[in-house]
């Protein structure tokens, strides 16, 4: 991902988790086919702390629940300004591209399915966002998750350039 990516301990947060998505794997042996089950899962506190997991297993909640222990490793926390992102950003992952821009209040959350979960669990109320190429929910959200792990706010961009806040916005 990212390598300005700030990982965060979960002990003190009030984590919330979303299924993205639940799939049925089949593997073929000699005595016949096994049936197992693989999860994609999103965990947020909806203040600026998002992660996500994957879990396997033979039932379908304790793909679950190894999901979410999994998200729960892999938390990053994100800068949220006013309800929406700092600024447009585009990333890609795999065969999944995704475009993320703020959006004024009031807009809402413009995107669809694996994108919508990540955003609605890191917090975020208004933004516009379009997913282009590969559908594949794995995909979708490790790229929305590496293009959330590239945002900057304004004090840190800042820190960076060892200049005040207002010389950032004044030139």
């Amino acid at each position: 991902m990212a390598n300005n990516m700030k990982t965060v301990r979960n002990s003190d947060l009030e984590l919330k988790d979303r299924l993205v998505s639940i799939q049925r794997v089949t593997k073929v042996t000699k005595g016949g086919r096994t049936f197992s089950f693989s999860a994609i899962v999103v965990v947020g506190n909806e203040a600026g702390v998002v992660g996500y997991g994957l879990g396997k297993a033979s039932e379908v909640q304790a793909a679950i629940a190894k999901g979410v222990e999994d998200a729960k490793k892999n938390l990053v926390k994100i800068p949220v300004i006013n309800g929406t992102i700092p600024h447009k950003q585009e990333y890609r992952f795999g065969g999944s591209e995704v475009m993320i821009r703020p959006a004024a209040p009031g807009t809402g959350i413009i995107a669809g399915g694996a994108m919508r979960a990540v955003l609605e669990s890191l917090g975020i109320k208004n933004v516009l966002a379009k997913s282009k190429g590969s559908s594949n929910p794995h995909n979708l959200v490790k790229a929305t998750i590496g293009a959330l792990c590239e945002l900057r706010d304004a004090a840190s961009v800042a820190h960076l350039r060892g200049i005040s806040m207002n010389q950032v916005f004044n030139g």
